[in-house]
């Protein structure tokens, strides 16, 4: 899911893009104080969701053992600034040939970071329950590109409102865009979306149901714009409860 880029200079990976592809809008300001921006030491980019003061969640496949990671942030003048990263933990069960075969696997990390999010960040809360059906609708928030294969293109995160296909099953969620059914371009993830968040909205109350982990092109081809597959949270929560808790930094209730 997510791209290599030609460098690892600090001015390279501030260049990343950010965005979604099928002209997602801007997300709202309530949707950005959960989302992060993760940059790989050898050229990937991903989308990462702030659960505590000190922890973001993310896709598994986005922070493999042999490169260093970092959360990209801004000072007061807008300038790149890159965050450390103290520990990952990967879930034990994670598969990375499956993610790469759209198979169902455990594609969730956790980031503790090195010092707490600025106060303008927000956790957000995990949902306890596992999505499935036909038609349900939900939103995903990525730092992806707006045109696959352009490094460059967009600069801001971006929101889409997808609904669910209702297959393969609860194990995993696969989302399209209402309008395209993936049948031709639509709205999707891409590349630089890989772990972000996919959010439900329950009584007035959003909250993480699942993390993306893959993208196709239309009709399943090759790219981005078709499908977008999802690892849902709840067979893996307990895990991400116990974890955070292990690594200090526990939930909010």
């Amino acid at each position: 899911m997510h791209r290599a880029l030609a460098t690892v200079s600090l001015s390279a990976w501030c260049s990343v893009a950010v965005a979604m592809v099928g002209g997602a809008p801007p997300a709202s300001p309530e949707v950005a104080r959960h989302v992060v921006l993760i940059l790989g030491s050898r050229g990937s980019s991903c989308t990462g969701t702030a659960i505590a003061r000190d922890l973001v969640l993310t896709a598994a496949h986005c922070v493999l053992p042999g490169a260093d990671y970092k959360r990209l942030d801004y000072d007061a003048a807008r300038r790149p600034l890159l965050r450390d990263i103290a520990a990952i933990a990967r879930h034990p069960e994670f598969d990375v040939k499956a993610v790469l075969a759209h198979r169902v696997t455990a594609d969730v990390a956790l980031l503790r970071l090195a010092e707490p999010l600025p106060a303008e960040m927000a956790p957000a809360p995990l949902s306890e329950r596992l999505p499935g059906a036909a038609g349900e609708t939900f939103m995903v928030a990525g730092f992806g590109v707006t045109v696959r294969g352009d490094g460059r293109s967009g600069g801001t995160l971006r929101t889409a409102t997808l609904v669910s296909t209702g297959r393969p099953g609860v194990l995993q969620l696969r989302l399209v865009d209402p309008a395209t059914r993936n049948e031709r371009a639509g709205l999707g993830a891409c590349t630089g979306d890989s772990g972000a968040p996919v959010f439900e909205e329950v009584g007035g109350r959003r909250a993480v149901v699942g993390v993306v982990s893959w993208s196709t092109g239309p009709k399943n081809e090759a790219g981005c714009g078709g499908l977008t597959g999802v690892t849902p949270l709840a067979r893996y929560r307990a895990w991400i409860v116990e974890e955070a808790r292990r690594s200090g930094s526990p939930l909010p209730p």
